[in-house]
């Protein structure tokens, strides 16, 4: 059962509306918008009906703070239909402005509320079907864009896949350790670690005769190969330009943008230090350099995944952020059974046998 709350300083009012709704949806009454934002915290609704005219925050405030915490990605985008006696019209063009999608005059009749109400969550339901099929269709061009680049690159063969399982392991681990719990529980935590598969996409810029040497690379070469970093940024960008912004592509660039940052500041491109690493590129920097180490490459074989985690272990403190480091540590040995699994798979076994 679809959820709604309803926002409205008059006890009759919201009375009124959990009797004509209560039904058909799971109606909240909310007496303030104080404790909309508090409820907020804690529940998604499907719709707001919300009062104009209430002591304190009025509807116009309410609704300037709800689409400034959307656009920071506290919550999603949640329709609001506006229930009020004015109905001027510098008050529809001005709630039209600043995104309502309806107004209700009161006092309301139940069969316009009702059927408003309806008409909305069915449009709302619509258009969400709609986007999830062009977001479908747009990751799917990512995704074959993302295998390009891997292509190109002879040595990272199913480096994006074993990656993103790397980072789920690592994300579930760090929530259920309490490591940065409460900036990980606002993330999408089945979306965000596909996001990761675009993190290397600026690579599509990088000769081959670089990405491919078999030697040490010159100091040239090597920073070649570091604006990789920012060339990847720049063309998420671009997608977000031609294409508007999204979760996925928000995600993405960061662990495009920042995965080669050091937690000691000695990083690239930006040379940030410590938390001020965005999260994304702290957790990508661990599942990118486990799984070069225990790859082999043109210029060097494979470590073993014991040799790969003492590795990493050296680097707490100045490649990577100790708390999680910690985190990887603990649950390393599933990391080892991705690349088993893996290899199980690729080889045309069953990976249970691994």
């Amino acid at each position: 059962m679809k959820t709604i709350f309803v926002v409205d300083d008059s006890d009759t009012n919201l009375s009124k509306a959990e009797d004509v709704l209560g039904d058909y949806y799971n109606v909240m009454t909310i007496p303030s918008g104080a404790k909309l934002f508090s409820l907020l915290d804690k529940i998604e609704p499907h719709l707001i009906l919300l009062d104009i005219e209430m002591p304190g925050m009025g509807g116009f405030e309410v609704l300037t703070m709800l689409k400034a915490q959307q656009a920071q990605r506290k919550f999603p985008n949640i329709p609001v239909i506006f229930l009020t006696g004015l109905r001027d019209a510098e008050t529809e063009a001005r709630g039209f402005e600043e995104g309502v999608v309806d107004f209700i005059t009161k006092p309301f009749s139940p069969p316009v509320l009702l059927n408003r109400v309806q008409q909305q969550i069915s449009v709302n339901e619509l258009i969400k079907e709609r986007t999830a099929q062009l977001e479908k269709a747009h990751r799917n061009l990512i995704f074959i864009l993302a295998d390009i680049v891997e292509s190109r690159d002879e040595g990272t063969g199913g480096h994006i896949e074993r990656t993103v399982r790397y980072i789920t392991l690592l994300v579930k681990a760090m929530i259920a350790q309490g490591v940065y719990a409460d900036e990980l529980l606002q993330w999408d935590l089945d979306m965000i670690p596909a996001c990761a598969i675009l993190h290397d996409i600026g690579k599509i810029g990088i000769s081959d005769l670089v990405l491919n040497k078999d030697c040490q690379l010159t100091p040239a070469e090597f920073d070649d190969m570091k604006s990789h970093a920012l060339n990847g940024a720049r063309i998420i960008d671009k997608i977000i330009e031609r294409n508007g912004e999204d979760e996925f592509l928000y995600n993405a660039k960061l662990f495009a943008e920042y995965h080669h940052e050091n937690w000691d500041g000695s990083g690239y491109p930006h040379g940030l230090k410590g938390t001020k690493i965005p999260l994304h590129g702290r957790i990508m920097a661990i599942a990118d350099v486990y799984d070069a180490l225990i790859s082999a490459r043109p210029y060097k074989e494979s470590f073993s995944d014991e040799k790969a985690v003492s590795i990493i272990l050296e680097g707490v403190g100045k490649r990577f952020d100790p708390m999680i480091v910690t985190v990887f540590h603990s649950i390393r040995h599933k990391f080892k059974q991705v690349r088993l699994d893996l290899e199980a798979i690729a080889s045309g076994g069953d990976k249970n046998d691994a």
